[in-house]
């Protein structure tokens, strides 16, 4: 393409450019409509409904909008059906009126729903959460760790030491995306755990992989092991304990460790300090499911 020309093909390909540019600036309407139609409860109203919904009757079933502003619940909807978490559906073979009804993508949004990851998406959409992000220009020419600290001169970590409330809805958003990984873990890779007397969950938060392993096994001897101030308080169960510390110093040893979602926070240097300690905190009977190898520390991935 040629810049300087603005006529035949080369306007055609400005166009297109231009499109490109403009459908990535505004790809945060498409995330913060999904956080209005949350807010409103939109998708369980829906839902809740029993077949499609109508412009009309989903107004009338949000109590709390402002009258003046029902005609905009249409252009709302338009977005979230083109984003692929509503779709529209005729009422019945006959008519020609159309309702919305659920999408996969929101049926995992439903409150009753078991593996429901709205927690996750309220803590990844949090002002506090998405900061950062405006200051990543300034994070490459600092010293800064990540660009949470460029934004707020600490760590996330020790930012939850006077924001409890950010801290809880950080750990409910990851409990509620083990949900359904969880369960795929204990269905479909039983085997990894298979010889295994004793596994420590390393940052497994308030424990909801840990739990699942611990019922699924209930001969295993489970340990999450997380920061003091995130398992204080935590009960545990026959088979499951709550152990406070700091990884980077030394954990409690099993048979496995089990990391999480854990390394991708940390540099490489961080990284490597985790898994020496993961070597040091493995159990000498060297079990690894149904493995067994004069190797003394076995580092595998389940997906």
């Amino acid at each position: 393409m040629n810049i300087g020309n603005a006529n035949g093909e080369d306007a055609i390909e400005a166009l297109q450019a231009q499109a490109h540019i403009w459908r990535h600036a505004f790809n945060f309407v498409s995330f913060m409509s999904l956080k209005c139609a949350l807010d409103l409860g939109i998708l369980d109203i829906i839902h809740d409904h029993g077949k499609p919904m109508t412009i009309t009757e989903l107004v009338a079933a949000l109590q709390m909008l402002n009258p003046a502003k029902a005609c905009d619940i249409y252009r709302l909807m338009r977005i979230l059906v083109h984003s692929d978490f509503f779709a529209r559906q005729k009422l019945d073979t006959d008519a020609q009126e159309e309702g919305y009804v659920l999408t996969n993508s929101s049926r995992i949004l439903l409150k009753n729903n078991p593996f429901c990851v709205t927690p996750t998406l309220k803590a990844t959409m949090d002002p506090i959460i998405t900061k950062p992000w405006s200051f990543l220009g300034t994070w490459f020419q600092n010293d800064d760790h990540t660009p949470f600290a460029t934004a707020y001169g600490k760590t996330l970590w020790d930012y939850f030491t006077h924001d409890p409330q950010l801290k809880d809805l950080i750990n409910d958003g990851l409990a509620s995306d083990s949900q359904l990984v969880t369960s795929v873990l204990v269905d479909k890779c039983k085997g990894a755990f298979e010889g295994l007397d004793s596994l420590v969950d390393v940052g497994g938060g308030t424990g909801t992989t840990a739990k699942a392993i611990a019922d699924t096994f209930p001969l295993m001897e489970c340990t999450v092991f997380d920061l003091p101030n995130i398992v204080a308080g935590l009960q545990g169960s026959k088979n499951l304990k709550y152990v406070g510390g700091n990884m980077f110093e030394a954990f409690p040893t099993g048979d496995a460790i089990l990391l999480k979602k854990v390394l991708h926070d940390w540099n490489d240097e961080g990284c490597l300090t985790i898994l020496k300690r993961c070597k040091e905190a493995i159990s000498s009977q060297d079990k690894v499911g149904p493995f067994r190898s004069s190797l003394k520390c076995h580092i595998r991935t389940l997906f």
